[in-house]
């Protein structure tokens, strides 16, 4: 009988893997996956995991497609994708970071970096590393950790986020060779969501409706939501609000505006309904993120 049952992944599990190093707030790093319990089920990732594979060999299934990993290969699997049939030899190790999505959009500077880093991973789950590349992504790995592990360090904190930027910025260079290979072609669903999202990217200050973007794409708001959907496993509206949230956290975090202008430059009616808008996402209001 097959088993269709899906369970879910948290980051509290991975807290008690060998060798883990932890940020109470979102950020798990691991050199052993390898004490990792085999899953026995489809499992959805409640979180985002960048890995290098040291050594060994393992194969698994995301969203029912087939993937090798091997000495050398960074994976990449965002939020809420279906990990299936994993398999993995005896010594199969690898420098795994896992954050929640929450604490990525915390360091992040810039929406197209949410972005890019999201479509690449859909068409290249498994990148194999020059032998450069492999020692920069093993140096910021041991780095972090390290820092992680200092508790008495004063700025703690902002420092391993600091360096989880840099090393993202790194592995976009990654995505750039790749990218210039060009050796892969988008389906039709994908092209559409991509051209959503770069829509998205230009737009999202002021357009806030799903219809505005299907009717750029020349299709029906409810053929971009099944798309949307099937690609990303998010609505449209959830990628809307990502985007408009991320942009209000950097404009309350690293600039001097005030909330009125933040409001005008994100198209809010008014300070009330981005506060509502805000609260709801985030938690607190705009005011109490920017004392924070």
């Amino acid at each position: 009988m097959v088993n269709n049952r899906i369970t879910d992944a948290t980051l509290e599990e991975a807290k008690q893997w060998g060798n883990a190093e932890y940020m109470t707030d979102g950020l798990i790093l691991t050199d052993r996956i390898s004490e990792a319990p085999i899953p026995q089920s489809s499992t959805r990732l409640n979180f985002i995991l960048m890995a290098m594979c040291k050594k060994g060999k393992a194969q698994y299934s995301i969203d029912t497609r087939q993937q090798v990993v091997k000495p050398g290969d960074l994976l990449f699997v965002s939020e809420r994708h279906v990990i299936d049939n994993y398999e993995a030899s005896p010594d199969f190790e690898c420098l795994c970071i896992m954050l929640t999505t929450e604490y990525y959009h915390g360091f992040v500077q810039d929406v197209k970096n949410v972005s890019s880093l999201l479509l690449f991973s859909m068409n290249n789950p498994v990148v194999p590393l020059t032998s450069k590349e492999i020692q920069v992504f093993t140096n910021y790995f041991e780095t972090i950790r390290e820092k992680m592990a200092d508790t008495s360090h004063h700025y703690r904190s902002p420092l391993v986020k600091a360096l989880l930027l840099a090393m993202f910025y790194d592995m976009s260079n990654v995505i750039y060779r790749v990218e210039r290979q060009g050796n892969w072609k988008h389906t039709r669903a994908e092209a559409i969501f991509a051209h959503f999202i770069r829509l998205l990217e230009e737009n999202f200050r002021t357009q806030h409706r799903v219809s505005w973007y299907a009717e750029q794409l020349c299709i029906t708001p409810k053929y971009l939501s099944e798309i949307v959907k099937k690609i990303s496993l998010r609505t449209p509206n959830e990628w809307i609000d990502s985007y408009v949230i991320l942009e209000a956290r950097v404009l309350l975090k690293n600039t001097t505006k005030s909330i009125k202008e933040i409001t005008d430059e994100l198209n809010f009616p008014n300070q009330s309904f981005l506060g509502k808008y805000f609260k709801e996402h985030v938690g607190v209001s705009p005011s109490e993120y920017r004392k924070r």
